[in-house]
């Protein structure tokens, strides 16, 4: 080769170089791999077993309600639909005891929230919080925060309330009052005179059931007479039991007993009720579950039947509440988890309360599907003073209660009402309130 041309060969092989360099790199054929994202969780499936005490007119079909709802969202679960019957969970409570404590526990169950879950099974180590499950589902900023405080302890909230019941109702039959020309009484003093009226006319004043419903009477009598902070403060040591204004409350007591039915003790709360439906009776003191009985027995509110606040307790609710937790060692743990989603979810709470007889404890709960009564005691709950109910678990640790349902039922049996204001305030001392 000429050594002339090498200069050009040279420029021609630079430029066959560049040329190389800047060709675009071919577009692949099939796109690239990309790291899988994690897989969502499976929906739970398996056994679930709901434990309650809820088998009465009205809290029976509500709870149907709920599960209806929790199926349709979970259909791979197989609930098991455990109930004891017992008025107020008394008897349920003392089989979950023992399943408890046997290392058998259902997979939820149900419980009063506050003292009777926290000083039972929290303090025991045998449930687990919930907080999580607050804080993921939004329900700090739809419950209020005093029934969130009476769900807590140590920092942690440990069980889901589907419901708010009101202990302190006076439920009348409107036909018997209407024929007698009465008003249902706003005191004790009133309730004495319309007590009179109708036992005169030998229709029983007051319906009464088993020893339970006693206690539930007794404390209604004491928020009617003490009023609202007199009343919390006998749980918390700031009311002496064995004052003068609390000697008055037991001779309220007293005498009311005079107004019931003699076969009380043999009568469960919703047999008590039924004889205000049948007009043996004219009125019962009993929680607002009483309205959703009133309603499985087809009466309608307003119509056949009537309510006011317990004598004297106008401007109070004594409030509870019914919740459902997680056992530490549950079976089926993302079961449980699933029920406790739909026990505070708007839809579950929605189907659960109406027909139950109770409001929602959250604070949005759709008011369209509420009745008259459940629509007062919404209004009412949110203006009233409210205090803790003792029979339903929220005013005091178990042992306390139970020292309490002793000496009512001591009191009904002797009617000494010396003996009975020494042995309360004896409770109050023995459990720590009290100097």
């Amino acid at each position: 080769m000429s050594r002339k041309l090498y200069p050009v060969v040279a420029l021609l092989i630079v430029a066959a170089m560049l040329l190389a360099a800047c060709k675009p790199t071919p577009v692949p054929t099939e796109a690239p791999v990309v790291a899988p994202t994690q897989a969502p969780a499976a929906a739970p499936g398996g056994d679930l077993e709901v434990f309650s005490w809820w088998t009465a007119g009205g809290e029976a079909e509500g709870l149907a309600a709920m599960l209806k709802v929790f199926q349709a969202q979970y259909p791979d679960v197989n609930v098991i639909n455990a109930t004891v019957a017992g008025g107020a969970g008394v008897d349920a409570r003392a089989v979950l005891a023992t399943r408890m404590q046997g290392g058998d526990p259902p997979g939820s169950f149900q419980v009063h929230a506050g003292h009777e879950l926290i000083d039972t099974y929290v303090v025991a180590g045998q449930m687990e919080p919930l907080t999580f499950l607050y804080e993921e589902e939004g329900w700090l900023d739809v419950m209020p925060e005093d029934l969130i405080k009476i769900l807590s302890s140590e920092g942690e909230i440990w069980s889901v309330p589907v419901n708010i019941h009101r202990a302190n109702v006076l439920w009348y039959n409107k036909s018997v009052f209407e024929a007698q020309g009465l008003e249902p009484p706003a005191t004790w003093e009133e309730f004495f005179t319309v007590a009179e009226t109708l036992k005169g006319a030998g229709i029983i004043p007051l319906s009464l059931g088993e020893a339970w419903t006693e206690v539930h009477l007794f404390e209604t009598v004491l928020l009617g007479t003490l009023g609202p902070e007199a009343y919390a403060g006998l749980w918390t040591g700031e009311t002496a039991w064995n004052t003068p204004e609390v000697t008055k409350a037991l001779n309220n007591f007293d005498r009311v007993l005079d107004y019931v039915n003699e076969d009380y003790a043999a009568l469960s709360w919703d047999q008590a009720t039924q004889l205000v439906i049948d007009g043996t009776a004219a009125m019962n003191i009993m929680g607002d579950w009483a309205e959703g009985y009133f309603k499985a027995q087809e009466w309608t509110p307003g119509v056949e039947f009537g309510w006011a606040p317990a004598p004297g307790s106008g401007g109070s609710f004594d409030a509870l509440s019914d919740s459902f937790g997680l056992p530490a060692n549950a079976p089926n743990r993302d079961a449980v988890i699933a029920w406790l989603k739909v026990c505070g979810s708007k839809e579950g709470q929605d189907a659960f309360n109406p027909i139950k007889g109770s409001i929602p404890a959250r604070t949005d709960g759709e008011r369209s599907l509420y009745d008259e009564y459940l629509q007062s005691a919404m209004d009412d709950f949110s203006r009233d003073a409210i205090v803790p109910s003792l029979m339903h678990g929220a005013a005091a640790a178990p042992s306390w209660q139970q020292d309490v349902i002793d000496a009512v039922g001591l009191f009904i049996g002797n009617r000494d009402v010396a003996a009975f204001q020494e042995a309360l305030t004896a409770a109050c001392t023995s459990a720590g309130a009290c100097q």
